[in-house]
């Protein structure tokens, strides 16, 4: 079960529980609560009460964080937090769905920081063959493996004096997290076939789509790792949740696309892009900007998903497919 605080309500999403989420005798499995309500899950039932007291929340005065775009209350609330963060050299961990823009908030972290004008340097730790890993973040000695004919830096070198930014950290493999953890509270690195550390300055910016503090608690993720990692932790939401943010992330694309800072979207265009569901978020968005920039609107497949489309409401929540 998955549960979010959205603008609208609460949302609930049964991902795939065996025992099924009831809601008045009726199974669920996608709702925004707006009222208070009982949800039963088996034989747990949980009680929802929407308060009516205001929270003030701190929201930053832009609607952009380098790149990133958005108007929506919770992601000028982010914003926010990540311009404190970032003025600092705290470790911050970004969660979030495949595609909503976390490499674009890392850079803007660094591009914001006292660090600005060190490198950004990039370990994609999803994409490293697991024999290659240690040695992609921590470099190697000549000699130390078949095929190391030289010494050879790793990132984590490479970012001294400026940011590391470890995107899907969550795959990681177990054995290396405990020489990451090492790396960040001693500040030094061995390099591969050397019994010598050499120290490094680097500030790290961790991101993920995965649960990682779920992935902790049931060990499939150091548990002290991730709270090293989760100095600051800031999670984005799909895109999805926040239908505010599609046509201002939308128009600002198609101006740089099509090099026209006055460059609008046509009204039944702008309705198709605010209906649709967006299961590859603000990446998906791009492509279909992209495409549409150079054959229009009446292009078929302009939307790829397998996904359908999921209809909205005028306040924004998806409407059940009938």
């Amino acid at each position: 079960l998955r549960i979010s605080l959205g603008s609208s309500g609460i949302r609930i999403r049964d991902e795939g529980s065996k025992n099924g989420t009831y809601l008045g005798g009726a199974r669920v499995h996608d709702i925004t609560l707006t009222n208070d309500a009982a949800i039963t899950i088996g034989v747990t039932t949980l009680a929802f009460t929407i308060a009516t007291d205001s929270i003030t929340l701190p929201l930053s005065a832009s609607d952009r964080f380098g790149e990133a775009i958005g108007t929506s209350t919770v992601v000028r609330y982010l914003f926010a937090q990540l311009e404190r963060a970032a003025n600092s050299d705290l470790t911050v961990l970004v969660e979030g769905e495949s595609g909503v823009g976390k490499d674009l908030l890392a850079r803007a972290i660094h591009a914001k920081s006292p660090r600005k004008e060190g490198p950004f340097v990039i370990a994609d730790c999803s994409a490293i063959p697991e024999h290659l890993i240690e040695s992609e973040l921590f470099g190697h000695e000549r000699g130390a493996f078949t095929g190391a004919d030289r010494a050879r830096r790793g990132v984590v070198e490479e970012a001294n004096g400026g940011t590391l930014f470890l995107d899907e950290v969550g795959e990681l493999p177990l054995d290396l997290q405990p020489k990451l953890l090492r790396m960040m509270e001693q500040r030094e690195v061995r390099p591969v076939g050397s019994n010598t550390p050499r120290s490094v300055d680097v500030r790290v910016v961790a991101a993920t789509n995965r649960r990682l503090a779920e992935a902790a608690r049931t060990g499939e993720f150091r548990n002290d790792l991730f709270y090293r990692l989760a100095v600051v932790r800031v999670a984005v939401p799909p895109l999805r949740e926040r239908p505010e943010d599609i046509l201002p992330i939308a128009r600002s694309m198609l101006r740089t696309l099509k090099r026209d800072p006055s460059a609008e979207l046509p009204e039944d265009f702008a309705s198709m892009l605010v209906a649709y569901n967006w299961p590859g978020n603000v990446r998906e968005l791009r492509n279909v900007m992209e495409r549409y920039a150079v054959l229009g609107s009446e292009e078929k497949g302009l939307f790829e998903a397998r996904q359908p489309y999921v209809p909205r409401s005028p306040q924004g929540r998806p409407r059940p497919l009938r």
